[in-house]
């Protein structure tokens, strides 16, 4: 079973430079294998930390082209971090959405549909890392030990990465329609 919401576009970012902290954009233009220009950009990658079961550098597939995190989330973050604000460029995400309670859960499979019909497929959790948190430690030089926190406090909410299932713009303001396959565990038992 399929369950559909909506949710809105509230911020693009691009990470065009060496960089991580992604840079604002009014639009963004995704292609199979993300935004061309950007950090992640490719349809395979180089192995690193987070695939411990390949070797270094063995080529894969890339399952992290773009970063989509919630302003709601960056807010549970900060707030449970005791910290004013965290923005969704600190986090090199490239896409902040907003609407979608416990986005971070979205369901790996569900889509992202946008009004130009550009979709994004979910692969999942991203999980936290220590790199954000250096960035949002540099804002706040002056509470300790922040890095380690953001790990700490934002795993389960801090957003999920995506593959371009279908090209297309994307503007900021644009209503998403996501689809997220809901297992109704009841109806599969009864089948048995």
């Amino acid at each position: 079973m399929w369950k559909r919401m909506t949710a809105k576009t509230e911020g693009l970012y691009v990470a065009d430079t060496e960089g991580f902290v992604t840079k604002q954009m009014d639009k963004l233009d995704f292609d199979y294998g993300g935004i061309p220009g950007d950090l992640h950009f490719g349809l395979t990658k180089k192995a690193g930390a987070r695939e411990p079961m390949f070797s270094r550098g063995t080529e894969i597939f890339n399952r992290r082209q773009i970063s989509i995190v919630s302003t709601e989330e960056c807010d549970e973050i900060a707030l449970k971090m005791g910290i004013p604000s965290i923005f969704p460029e600190w986090l090199g995400a490239n896409v902040a959405i907003s609407g979608i309670p416990d986005f971070t859960t979205l369901k790996e499979g569900s889509r992202l549909i946008f009004p130009s019909g550009a979709a994004l497929l979910c692969e999942g959790e991203n999980d936290p890392c220590i790199q954000p948190g250096e960035v949002i430690q540099s804002y706040y030089p002056d509470k300790p030990k922040l890095a380690p926190a953001f790990v700490r406090h934002a795993l389960g909410i801090r957003g999920i990465v995506c593959i371009v299932e279908r090209p297309g713009a994307v503007y900021a303001g644009d209503e998403i329609i996501v689809h997220s396959y809901q297992r109704n565990i009841k109806q599969k038992a009864e089948r048995v």
